[in-house]
């Protein structure tokens, strides 16, 4: 597996900026040509798996034609998800974790989503509704919908639009009111899952429609 060393000082700078400015400062630090999950992981460093899960759902929220990489992505937030609710370290499968993706393809996508990220960070409010940050049965209520965002996000909607937008912004919602403690984000991403079944439920509905009638007219 290959791996990014990032120095002390690197490490300081992520842990005092912003979100919206950490992020920044790993696009920056991202290969030239190709990147891997692990790769990823190795840049953010030991900062949050939840700001890991942001910076991978990023990319969904503007359209982008990357092979591959909401299966990546989404198994990689998955796991993250079942990491989190039972407590256990992060393990990923091998081909997974070192699938190589278009690192070029990856930092413009991520540069156009920033905007929608800076303004979503604009309006957290740390504490908000905190019943729904409390420890407990809550926790695991967001942990579970954090997985199902990224069950969601795998879905093989890919080329129809909002399919992997709508979850990836569940999972955002979902990261960033739990690093926040911010209980509005958290029924956002509740709200975002929601809407994104039955989108998805619109979706198959049609398909199965429009393949009968073309059965209809065969026949």
């Amino acid at each position: 597996m290959s791996h990014i060393d990032l120095s002390k000082k690197e490490e300081n700078e992520l842990q005092a900026e912003s979100l919206g400015e950490k992020i920044e400062l790993i696009i920056q630090k991202m290969p030239e040509n190709e990147v891997t999950l692990v790769e990823i992981m190795d840049i953010v460093g030991a900062d949050s798996l939840l700001l890991l899960t942001v910076i991978l759902s990023l990319i969904f929220l503007i359209p982008v034609s990357i092979p591959g990489v909401s299966t990546v992505f989404g198994t990689g937030i998955l796991l993250i998800g079942i990491t989190r609710l039972f407590s256990r370290k992060l393990w990923l499968p091998k081909f997974i974790a070192d699938r190589k993706l278009s690192a070029e393809k990856l930092r413009e996508g991520f540069k156009k989503a920033l905007v929608w990220f800076h303004r979503l960070e604009k309006i957290s409010k740390p504490h908000r509704l905190s019943r729904l940050t409390t420890a407990g049965t809550m926790t695991v209520f967001a942990n579970l919908a954090f997985i199902l965002g990224a069950i969601l996000l795998m879905f093989p909607f890919g080329f129809i639009p909002f399919s992997n937008t709508l979850p990836a912004l569940a999972l955002i919602f979902l990261a960033v009111g739990m690093m926040q403690q911010d209980g509005g984000f958290i029924l956002l991403g509740h709200i975002s899952n929601i809407v994104t079944m039955i989108y998805f439920a619109f979706l198959i509905a049609g398909g199965g429609w429009t393949i009968t009638e073309f059965i209809k007219i065969l026949g």
